[in-house]
């Protein structure tokens, strides 16, 4: 909502602007401008829109219309036209907006972009995890440690806290390997935060976007003699216009002057939301889900309607009776859990499923890795875990930041005959609640859409 509203505004404020100062002939060329907004729009939805290419078609057709509006005196054919639109870079007759604009919008625009694919991925991993069906080895260890203390009359006695993480651990094994992955996402989605409070923030590239378009209008008006001089050289006398056209002088039919538009008239975005505000409070939540599979077992075990507590370690279930628990906490991590005294794992056939979904995280923090530097990436092949190269860089030597390496993980190897699980029929209700803390720590994704 945030970015449909802010693109609205920015394309609401260019028209206003452009009517009143220029009224018919802008009209009447409104669509080179309508289509910029468009594009501008299919790109951060999603669509397959290459940014440079984009941007410098504006600025050629843009050149086209000026073109013919100041030299009315000429006729010009589609081939002439085609000619002039050559001399864009060449003549440079808009200045140097062009170049800024687009470095401006193409890295604002990538970052803005892949920081909401990477919310959407992160809450979507999250989701697709916690639907994975628990193993017998864990229905039966949780049975034995949920209901186990009823049968031996000891209704009032709860878990042992290190009993309860040593089942939890067994449990959430393939869930526990997902850490690294998701750690390095989560810095990965806060470093390209950080570039959109800063150097690429999209609010501060479209807000002003109608005032640099008009700046480069105004220097093509300014330099409209040496333009078209150099335009006739090279690409030959046009032919003169009818009588009727050529009777308009260049004064006549395109003079006015672009006024200065009052930061007051501007329209405010999403009630008054900025973009700083919402990346501040989004940053926030992501800190919070830092670690979070690793944690997982802990939070589940620390609940007082779970287990007994750390404090209590004499007067909780162990397993066997209303005693202290004695084996060793495991480790982390699915192969870790070889020796688990309250769970039959087998280390040897890793969840598919959650290897996806480690999979799918390692791509997109490399995604991320280029949005931080400025590149772009196509979301459409999500299989390439290489760098992609679809609307390029939007950087140059004296404004691109400097590289941010990342380190990934490597998947253990994965048994081809093992089943993928999607069903989440009898896992416990309150660790599907605990897995919906990460639903709310992505929720805002939606505000971005």
């Amino acid at each position: 909502e945030f970015f449909r509203e802010l693109l609205e505004n920015a394309e609401r404020s260019l028209n206003d602007m452009f009517v009143r100062t220029y009224g018919m002939l802008y009209m009447q060329n409104s669509e080179v401008f309508q289509d910029l907004f468009t594009e501008l729009k299919r790109y951060y939805t999603g669509g397959n829109v290459n940014l440079e290419e984009m941007l410098n078609d504006f600025w050629a057709r843009l050149l086209e219309r000026m073109f013919q509006l100041i030299n009315p005196q000429y006729h010009f054919s589609e081939d002439y036209l085609e000619c002039v639109s050559k001399y864009t870079d060449q003549l440079k007759p808009f200045g140097d907006v062009p170049r800024k604009l687009k470095v401006q919008v193409t890295r604002a625009f990538i970052a803005a972009r892949t920081f909401v694919q990477g919310l959407t991925v992160g809450r979507e991993v999250a989701n697709r995890v916690s639907k994975v069906s628990p193993t017998p080895g864990c229905i039966r260890a949780l049975m034995k440690m949920l209901y186990c203390p009823y049968c031996r009359g000891l209704p009032t006695v709860k878990p042992c806290n290190n009993y309860c993480l040593n089942v939890m651990k067994g449990c959430l094994a393939n869930q526990a390997d997902l850490d690294t992955e998701w750690n390095l996402f989560i810095d990965a989605m806060l470093l390209v935060a950080e570039r959109l409070e800063g150097p690429f923030n999209i609010e501060s590239v479209m807000d002003p976007i109608d005032v640099k378009i008009s700046e480069a209008i105004m220097n093509m008006q300014e330099n409209s003699m040496q333009v078209s001089a150099k335009v006739f050289q090279g690409c030959g006398q046009p032919k003169p216009a009818p009588a009727l056209r050529s009777s308009r002088s260049a004064p006549e039919s395109f003079n006015t002057r672009f006024r200065p538009y009052n930061p007051e008239e501007r329209p405010t975005t999403a009630a008054g939301t900025s973009l700083d505000r919402l990346v501040t409070d989004i940053k926030e939540k992501l800190k919070l889900s830092k670690k979070f599979w690793s944690t997982l077992p802990y939070t589940i075990c620390k609940d007082e309607r779970v287990t007994a507590g750390p404090s209590v370690e004499e007067d909780c279930w162990n397993g066997h009776t209303k005693a202290r628990y004695l084996p060793e906490i495991m480790n982390d991590g699915l192969t870790n859990q070889i020796n688990n005294p309250e769970v039959d794992v087998d280390i040897t056939r890793p969840d598919t499923f959650i290897r996806q979904q480690i999979m799918a995280l390692r791509v997109m923090t490399n995604k991320l890795k280029n949005a931080y530097n400025g590149n772009d990436v196509n979301f459409q092949d999500t299989s390439d875990e290489t760098s992609g190269s679809g609307s390029g860089s939007g950087c140059t030597d004296d404004i691109c930041p400097t590289e941010f390496d990342f380190v990934t993980t490597e998947a253990p190897p994965v048994d081809p005959d093992r089943r993928e699980v999607e069903a989440s029929a009898t896992q416990p209700g309150w660790s599907l609640q605990t897995l919906l803390v990460i639903f709310l720590t992505l929720v805002l994704q939606r505000q971005w859409r």
